[in-house]
């Protein structure tokens, strides 16, 4: 039997609690924060600027190429570990230093210490989810994504929800300082994580000719990589537009605010959560190639009942149960991605292959939610989730056609592991 560290079931449940701690602080500075400037006064271009100090997020191509430079391939996943741990605890400082005296008249400072904190939460997450990569094995790729999905669905409600609970109670201070708790916790779990047993799909591979660095030509040029990339930028985006203008559109049918902090924030994240977890399982019965439809599907379905409720102005219980879709549907949709992002990560370029993906994946998160903002404030919300919906349908015409690519992409990955 192995010893219990290097498991794969604890191994998961590491990256799981990885995940959400370099989630919930970002939920904070993004979603949560806003509404405590917002009481002080802050303006709304003033709000806006601030969301710029997110940029970083789009950068992770290029954050990875440090952590990927190195010429000792049996070395690899004891430089993750350390760059996770670095920059983890550098993370865990910019919070306290946020957290160290209220900052609501010091704009520029707040400003800078929260785009610091977002280039350490951005590139802390290239060598966490490298990591994971090269330490999972092929069959547990899917189980990781969802995983990686449900903790990033509670990292929405902790940061999101929790730490205004705990501004409200104890003060500015506190909820910064329970995620850099958070953040040493993740620390010590990292140093708790055995490299004894690295990925079969790793194995054959002893030496590389040069440093693995950046190489968009060969992500680019495997096997179905072209056409994963453009799904990468619609597939979650399109579901994750709904369920960004949820809220708003839940309050401007007459829900009340505590309503809908209740309904979306907290319910929503759960339905999210256990979606995420589940969706694995029911990949794993559909087979490569299949799952991506599937839950493409599911996200249609979501959206057109959305769309049917906004259009008939129906019962506030039908709005409320198409809502829930809409999490299920994004939830399951989360997981089947970062499923995918791990077997699109070649064993020898895990953080730079990541760093690619995850890139085109937040730059369609940024994109589509304003594409759709212009579309509601020109079309309203019916106007808007009917291109949302259009656009669903194209993507589900394109997994179809991917399914054969994407299906022997998997396998062929799966083959090399066995």
């Amino acid at each position: 039997m192995k010893p219990f560290l290097q498991r794969d079931g604890w191994r998961q449940l590491c990256f799981g609690w990885l995940n959400l701690v370099l989630t919930a602080p970002s939920v904070y500075l993004w979603l949560g924060l806003p509404l405590v400037l917002r009481q002080h006064g802050w303006s709304g271009v003033e709000l806006g600027i601030f969301q710029l100090a997110a940029l970083p997020a789009a950068l992770k191509f290029l954050l990875a190429a440090p952590v990927e430079r190195g010429r000792k391939t049996s070395a690899v996943p004891s430089r993750y570990r350390w760059w996770a741990i670095a920059l983890c605890l550098l993370f865990a400082g910019a919070l306290l230093l946020i957290g160290r005296q209220p900052l609501l008249g010091s704009r520029g400072e707040l400003f800078a210490l929260a785009f610091s904190a977002a280039l350490l939460a951005t590139w802390a997450d290239v060598p966490v989810n490298a990591l994971a990569i090269r330490l999972l094995p092929e069959t547990q790729r899917l189980r990781a994504g969802g995983i990686r999905s449900a903790a990033l669905a509670l990292g929405a409600i902790v940061g999101g929800g929790l730490m205004l609970l705990a501004h409200t109670q104890w003060g500015w201070r506190a909820p910064f300082w329970i995620m850099a708790l958070g953040l040493l916790l993740a620390v010590a779990t990292l140093l708790s994580l055995s490299l004894g047993q690295e990925s079969s799909a790793v194995a054959p591979h002893t030496h590389v000719d040069k440093p693995p660095a950046m190489d968009w030509r060969g992500y680019f040029a495997q096997p179905g990589g072209a056409r994963w990339s453009v799904l990468l930028l619609l597939c979650f985006p399109v579901i994750g537009a709904a369920w960004f203008y949820l809220k708003p559109l839940m309050l401007d049918h007459g829900f009340a605010a505590q309503q809908v902090a209740a309904i979306v924030g907290i319910g929503g994240g759960v339905v999210a959560a256990l979606s995420g977890m589940l969706t694995p399982w029911c990949s794993r019965r559909l087979g490569p190639g299949n799952a991506l439809p599937a839950v493409t599907a599911l996200c249609l379905l979501a959206l057109g009942a959305l769309l049917l409720a906004v259009q008939l102005q129906a019962a506030a219980g039908w709005l409320v149960g198409a809502a829930m879709l809409v999490a299920l549907a994004m939830g399951s949709m989360a997981a089947v991605a970062f499923g995918l992002m791990m077997y699109f990560a070649r064993p020898l370029r895990s953080a730079a292959d990541y760093g690619i993906q995850a890139s085109l994946f937040a730059i369609g998160r940024i994109a589509v939610p304003l594409l759709g903002g212009i579309a509601l404030d020109r079309f309203g919300y019916r106007g808007m989730l009917c291109g949302l919906w259009l656009a669903m349908l194209l993507v589900l015409l394109l997994t179809l056609n991917s399914r054969r690519v994407i299906g022997a992409a998997m396998q062929g990955s799966a083959a090399a592991a066995g």
